[in-house]
């Protein structure tokens, strides 16, 4: 009997002991800190376009101490800033999450609307209307209320963008603030949908004025102008004139607008990148983020890209020193977090909202297919077109995201025929130069397109919000809207919609994906990672090879 009081005491000793000395990894163990990094308008070829001239801190340290999925496509269109931040923290598409582009004509509401507006809330941080925002229109939840979700709300979320759009939808709708930039101040603002007044923090940062000491800096290329091997000329035709007609090259005076109190020129630099950064990194020491056991979340949003591509085109100058200067940002950045959050302690991510098409006059210069099409002027020769055969005027209420609105109220106040109309209104669309089919967009189930691209317009179908006619463009077509000036997006082609998809940091593996992956991944690969459940509208995929095992 002693003897067995002797083991049990020994083995329970031995038991407690290895106890203590090997205990298990918590199941639910997660980083201190999710930083998401959108990058506006950044083209999956961007990564290696410049690569060469990259540091070994920015996008190279991401590229290859990270994981790079290398083939990640939009799954919808149209293709444009408020659907894709969506689509990221979501891991949705518009036809659930409701977004259909930065504005649509809602049919419900008999109106135009913008992605984030809400009249119901009043601006924080100015007098203008500017803060009249909020995340309402987005009908599902994002990644950064499901991390709020699980953590019983005691996670902090911020959401920072040069745009309103950028910030408040990825942030989503639980987000303790949303920050984005007023061009009529040069500050930082918010909305009442958050708070009633700024925090100190955000004051002070905004009394330091720091778009007058990025004016004073002027803009030069960052290395002699005839190094930049990858780009067009300086000077073109076909660029826009956005910091002045009278500045159509390198170097660019900003000085001039300090005078001026013309805060908005900011954001067609690289400086409106750099300010961003300088918002992030007082946001992340003033909200102590990451600083204790419970994952917080920074998304943050650089537009300056997107407003410098659609002036200069993706094989300018100004875009090539743009990216070179957002390299140099990005490595001080991670520096940053290393020293403030630890460099084990946080998880990154870096995306894209959607690309660019090419310049159409950069296009035509070597012989490339090319051209504007769709826009006002074709909404105007269809209602003409319209009221010669119906004998009523303004039959289509408008065009927007590649899609024509038809009138509905007026086509049954005139007791005409809905289908009669949209039989000639797809008829006209399909004869303009460019256009490569015009299709009723209710009904793309019949339509003869290849499966995976038929997939991507119905993805991006939500009925109240959009069009009855979907036109889809030629390669190498943009919206005439930018009258041979500059570029723009929207459509399904690869320039438009293969984007670059980096995940760093904490639990994540070292290595690449060439097997196409989805923007709609972001998410619910995040989600897995923190052991939390997918946002609510979640379509995509987890992308298991970048997890660590």
């Amino acid at each position: 009997m002693k003897k067995q009081l002797i083991f049990t005491a020994f083995l329970f000793s031995f038991i407690l002991s290895f106890s203590q000395t090997t205990k298990p990894i918590a199941q639910n163990a997660r980083p201190k800190l999710i930083v998401g990094i959108v990058v506006d308008q950044m083209r999956w070829d961007f990564l290696y376009r410049y690569y060469d001239r990259y540091s070994k801190g920015g996008f190279k340290r991401l590229m290859n101490d990270g994981f790079n999925c290398e083939n990640t496509i939009i799954p919808y269109t149209p293709t444009v800033t408020a659907a894709g931040h969506t689509c990221i923290y979501t891991g949705s598409v518009p036809a659930i999450h409701g977004v259909v582009g930065n504005g649509w004509y809602d049919y419900t509401e008999k109106r135009d609307v913008y992605c984030s507006e809400d009249k119901s809330v009043q601006t924080v941080g100015a007098t203008n209307d500017n803060g009249k925002m909020s995340p309402k229109n987005m009908l599902t939840t994002t990644i950064c209320d499901e991390l709020k979700l699980a953590t019983n709300f005691r996670s902090k979320v911020i959401g920072i963008a040069i745009k309103d759009r950028g910030a408040i939808l990825p942030a989503g709708h639980s987000a303790d603030a949303a920050y984005w930039y007023d061009s009529k101040t040069g500050s930082f603002i918010s909305s009442t949908y958050y708070f009633n007044e700024l925090p100190k923090w955000t004051q002070d940062f905004n009394a330091s004025n720091k778009t007058n000491s990025y004016y004073e800096k002027n803009w030069n290329t960052l290395y002699p102008i005839n190094t930049y091997l990858q780009s067009d000329v300086d000077t073109n035709n076909y660029e826009s004139t956005v910091l002045g007609d009278n500045q159509k090259g390198f170097p660019y005076d900003l000085k001039r607008f300090i005078d001026k109190k013309d805060f908005g020129k900011i954001r067609s630099t690289p400086y409106g990148n750099s300010l961003t950064f300088d918002f992030a990194k007082a946001a992340l020491i003033n909200e102590q983020l990451g600083k204790d056991s419970i994952t917080d979340f920074l998304a943050v949003s650089f537009s300056s890209t997107d407003y410098i591509g659609h002036a200069f085109g993706p094989n300018s100058v100004e875009i090539e020193d743009t990216y070179l200067r957002l390299d140099k940002d990005l490595e001080a950045f991670l520096i940053f977090l290393d020293n403030q959050v630890g460099k084990n302690n946080y998880t990154l991510f870096l995306s894209a909202d959607h690309g660019v098409a090419h310049v159409p006059g950069f296009l035509a210069k070597h012989k490339i297919p090319n051209g504007g099409v769709v826009g006002s002027e074709s909404e105007k020769k269809l209602n003409a077109y319209l009221k010669e055969k119906f004998s009523v005027d303004s039959l289509c209420l408008g065009s927007g995201n590649y899609q024509f609105y038809l009138n509905h109220n007026l086509i049954e106040e005139k007791k005409l025929d809905y289908d009669d109309i949209l039989k000639h209104t797809i008829s006209f669309l399909q004869k303009i130069n460019g256009v490569d089919r015009a299709l009723e967009y209710a009904d793309l189930q019949e339509a003869m397109l290849p499966k995976a691209l038929k997939e991507q317009f119905i993805n991006g179908y939500y009925p109240s919000r959009c069009g009855d006619v979907l036109v889809i463009l030629k390669p190498g077509y943009i919206d005439d809207e930018y009258d041979n000036k500059g570029t723009t997006h929207g459509i399904w082609n690869p320039y438009d919609a293969h984007i670059p998809l980096l995940f760093f940091g904490n639990g994540i593996a070292k290595g690449k994906e060439y097997n196409k992956t989805y923007m709609s991944d972001i998410a619910p690969t995040l989600a897995s990672l923190l052991h939390i459940q997918m946002p609510s509208g979640c379509i995509g995929n987890v992308v298991k090879e970048a997890i660590k095992k």
